[in-house]
């Protein structure tokens, strides 16, 4: 199912990164600081860590009932991520476009793609990239300093993820966490207001 933005319905930002590149942190920030933002709540299979909610962090489910909504059509993209399913229903983007939010996906490439290609005008993608592969190595071992093994795999995959930055519209590089997230909301707010802009400009060309 395509939701396709208008420029009275909205603003839809992806931001992905390879994991350690500060994703998380910016996204949460943003959402402080940005009125009428909202981050689209995913759908996703894995157990819940320390201090996740249901319905607040994710839609916790089995994967027989992601399984079952996929079927349906209910989720507008889906990807496997750590043997893991993820997915962004549907009900959640119609919902919030009719309250006419500024909408944040915290997605990975496989998610970006796809909600690139239903959504057609006002989606923009960020991609955030570490200052150094080294950097970035460090980060997931002090993170995971208690499974090296897990953050090795990490790691692999995070280099994965780079390879995938050229597909996205605006990279930011986290090398100092604070400037980084100035950067990041100067621009949506720059977008949003080139988005009321166009509203206004189209206004007057209607009456000519």
């Amino acid at each position: 199912m395509n939701y396709i933005l208008s420029l009275k319905n909205g603003l839809a930002i992806i931001i992905s990164s390879p994991s350690g590149a500060g994703k998380t942190t910016i996204t949460k920030s943003i959402l402080k600081k940005i009125k009428n933002s909202y981050l689209s709540i995913s759908c996703t299979t894995r157990k819940p860590r320390i201090g996740e909610k249901n319905c607040v962090d994710y839609f916790f489910m089995s994967e027989k009932k992601f399984s079952n909504f996929k079927k349906k059509n209910k989720f507008l993209e889906t990807a496997k991520v750590y043997d893991n399913y993820y997915g962004t229903l549907n009900s959640e983007i119609k919902k919030n476009l009719k309250k006419n939010r500024i909408i944040l996906f915290d997605v990975d490439w496989q998610g970006s793609k796809t909600i690139k290609k239903n959504i057609k005008s006002n989606c923009f993608s960020f991609f955030l990239l570490p200052p150094s592969i080294s950097v970035l190595k460090k980060r997931l071992l002090k993170r995971h300093k208690d499974n090296q093994k897990v953050a090795l795999q990490r790691f692999s995959s995070a280099k994965k993820d780079i390879s995938h930055w050229k597909e996205y519209d605006y990279i930011f590089i986290n090398k100092n966490l604070d400037v980084c997230m100035k950067e990041i909301i100067n621009k949506i707010n720059y977008l949003s207001k080139e988005k009321k802009r166009n509203i206004e400009i189209n206004k007057i060309i209607k009456k000519l």
